[in-house]
């Protein structure tokens, strides 16, 4: 171990003692135990060690909490102020003195430790139950064997019952089968705050509370009916100044000699003080720290009570707000800024949410959700919607600047049973997005079909990166053939995906998956690969096949450029690496570039393909007519080829042809033509299509009617239908 690693040991060890000595001067003077306080500490360091382990333990797990929790109820931290003691130090010093060498962010911090906390209070509580339960049937053993005994030796059991009864810490109160009560000691007389004689006039019948469970009272008349022994319940009652008593109570049936039920014996231990801090960590557990609002597990909590209702039981209805651009507020304004406009925001989705049916809760960064229990319809779940985003349409003064908020809100109704807490949420969130994407500060309706579609692109996307490995595209080619003889011009390398689920997909379903992503890249030089590689397997068999051809340049290999890659610097220097490693000279291949990739290009993006064309490549304007671009821009493109969109063509199928058409497609060739540009046009299907085409002296075309996009291997036949 380095020196700087065994310093930073001794530091955490140093820390942890300091943490345990001041741990010790908080617990020390509300303990009952013989130990000095320096025995006290002592006893307190390995506790800090342990939790000082957890809190950086990776994984994280609050179980050491438990653990330390018991440790202190066994060394008699039993007094009412100890666990409020305990659990202070503990939010305020462990993190503080608990130092590693890789040090945890402050938020995850202060989080382990709260749930330390909790796991101690948890610890706490169940040991001083045990505790407590262990005494109390001590003295339930001693008061049934007192009653028993009472006719055979009534002075020295009444003295023995009577010095447990007057001396327990717990209160001690018994009452005859009526509910009369017959005697109380001093403990549970200062619980009530009232006098043992006050308590003596009272009936054990006059106690309920509405807090009480359903089952209290149940198990209580089956005691008094002599069906059960004893039970245990939590039970509140109320105390003259208007505060409630929380205690842990078990009652007891005491018998007669005949077996008869004579008396109701009951315990109390006042919880009151732990029950109300078990409230208030699980409110910090459950609400979010900047809003206030109810978070995530919350949230999650009463989404799944809603869905497990069961179908047939009522509906439910989901608003999963996010609000549009809050990056941009953090990124400018900072984050002091974004936390108050959250704040804001909060206040105003909380203000729409006036039924006790609503829950409007903070699950995420900017992401808000309202829940709606059993609404009345989809209306009323659209309604929220609206409001949500009219109380957002005000904007929001932070620090004298006003800030405008939009939302996108997606809106998941429907009966409850159906489906479960994952997939509404998952629902909802795809919905979101598609309100988002429809331009924002709106809501969307969930729709099965769309989730659909988004999912399968999810799925798509997420299997897109290893397809590529596992070698699942394959390319298929379709011929471009030259008008003035018939003859194959070359053919235009087309992507395919042989999914291992969907099967055989088209390029519409991935490719602007994988442009979105960035694997068009790889996907596109590997394409440019086989393709290269193409061309010169069909150069080579037409030489050894002897057909003779009147094209100056060699057979080429049309490949289709993203955007993406258009803009990639290396796009240059792998295209000539390709040709080069291949074997094939540059005017074997031509890219294609769509019209609406080179719309307002400037000089610095049209340089990659000017270099291109200068080495020799032909570069094709693919989709041409598509993109609302001025025709002047061709003068100043590096383009050598106009691939007419298939849309021009529609018109020239029929007889005769729409003279619209065929003067607008004439004028593209004419104008091509005289700027030295060759004309392709896509979607030729008829005879009727080819022959007007030849008639405007086009140069070449492709589709279904001369060829449909076929295996490499099914490409020289038609070399030889057409040589």
């Amino acid at each position: 171990m380095n020196s700087a690693a065994q310093d930073l040991k001794g530091a955490a060890r140093d820390g942890l003692r300091r943490f345990a000595t001041i741990w010790s001067r908080a617990v020390y003077p509300v303990t009952a135990t013989s130990m000095t306080r320096a025995e006290f500490e002592d006893h307190l360091h390995p506790l800090a060690e342990l939790l000082g382990d957890a809190l950086h333990s990776h994984p994280f797990s609050p179980a050491a909490g438990r653990e330390v929790g018991e440790a202190l109820v066994a060394a008699h931290c039993t007094d009412p102020e100890a666990l409020p003691q305990i659990l202070g130090v503990v939010e305020s010093y462990l993190v503080l003195y608990s130092t590693e060498s890789d040090p945890l962010p402050v938020d995850e911090g202060r989080a382990r430790c709260s749930r330390l906390q909790h796991a101690i209070a948890a610890g706490f509580s169940r040991a001083l139950r045990e505790r407590t339960r262990s005494e109390q049937e001590a003295l339930s053993r001693a008061a049934l064997a007192a009653q028993t005994a009472v006719e055979e030796a009534l002075h020295t059991s009444e003295t023995r019952f009577r010095a447990v009864f007057k001396d327990a810490t717990i209160g001690i109160g018994i009452a005859d089968m009526d509910g009369r009560i017959r005697d109380v000691n001093g403990a549970l007389a200062r619980m009530f705050g009232r006098s043992e004689d006050e308590l003596r006039r009272r009936s054990v019948n006059d106690w309920v509370h509405p807090g009480d469970a359903p089952e209290v009272w149940r198990m209580h008349r089956e005691l008094v009916r002599g069906e059960r022994d004893h039970f245990r319940v939590e039970k509140p009652y109320p105390r003259p100044d208007g505060t409630v008593l929380w205690t842990n109570l078990t009652v007891s049936l005491l018998r007669g000699a005949e077996g008869e039920p004579r008396y109701q014996l009951a315990l109390m231990e006042d919880i009151t003080e732990r029950r109300l801090l078990h409230l208030r960590l699980r409110y910090e557990a459950t609400h979010d720290e900047l809003t206030g609002l109810p978070n995530r597990t919350l949230f999650a909590e009463r989404l799944e009570r809603v869905l497990a209702a069961g179908e047939g039981s009522g509906r439910f209805g989901l608003c999963y707000l996010d609000i549009d651009g809050f990056k941009a507020v953090n990124d400018s304004l900072g984050h002091a800024v974004g936390d108050q406009l959250l704040i804001s925001v909060a206040e105003r989705l909380q203000s729409c949410a006036t039924s006790p049916d609503h829950l409007v809760a903070r699950i995420g960064g900017d992401e808000f959700v309202a829940l709606i229990t059993d609404p009345s319809g989809r209306d009323e779940v659209t309604e929220l919607a609206r409001q949500a985003l009219a109380a957002l349409a005000t904007p929001i003064t932070i620090d004298g600047r006003e800030l405008s908020v939009r939302a996108s809100i997606g809106i998941v109704e429907g009966p409850s049973g159906e489906l479960g807490p994952a997939e509404v949420m998952r629902s909802a969130d795809i919905t979101m997005y598609r309100a988002k994407d429809g331009g924002g500060n709106r809501y969307e309706l969930a729709d099965p079909d769309s989730d659909a579609r988004a999912i399968d692109r999810h799925s798509l996307t997420n299997h897109l990166p290893g397809a590529l490995e596992r070698d699942e595209f394959f390319l298929e080619y379709q011929p471009l053939i030259r008008m003035s003889d018939g003859r194959v011009d070359g053919a235009e390398a087309l992507v395919r995906w042989r999914h291992p689920v969907h099967g055989r997909l088209g390029p519409d379903r991935f490719i602007p998956l994988a442009e979105h992503t960035g694997l068009i890249v790889p996907l596109g030089r590997w394409v440019l690969e086989q393709a290269v590689e193409q061309a010169r397997r069909w150069q080579r068999e037409l030489k050894e096949a002897g057909i003779e051809r009147s094209l100056k340049e060699p057979l080429r290999v049309n490949v289709n450029l993203s955007p993406r890659q258009l803009h990639h610097p290396d796009l240059v220097p792998d295209t000539v690496a390709v040709l080069e490693a291949a074997g094939v000279s540059p005017d074997s291949l031509c890219l294609e570039v769509t019209e609406s990739a080179l719309i307002g290009a400037d000089e610095d993006e049209l340089k990659p393909l000017r270099q291109l064309a200068e080495l020799g490549v032909d570069i094709a304007l693919d989709d041409f007519g598509t993109g609302y671009s001025n025709l002047a821009n061709l003068r100043r493109l590096p383009a050598t080829t106009l691939k007419l969109d298939r849309s021009f063509t529609q018109g020239l199928q029929r007889h005769p042809a729409d003279p619209v058409d065929v003067t607008f497609v004439g004028g593209i060739i004419s104008l091509a033509h005289a700027l030295g540009l060759r004309v392709t046009v896509e979607g030729v299907e008829t005879e009727a299509q080819a022959h007007q085409l030849r008639q405007l002296d086009c140069d070449t075309a492709q589709g279904w009617y001369y060829a449909r996009p076929a295996a490499p291997k099914d490409i020289p036949a038609c070399w030889a239908d057409s040589a």
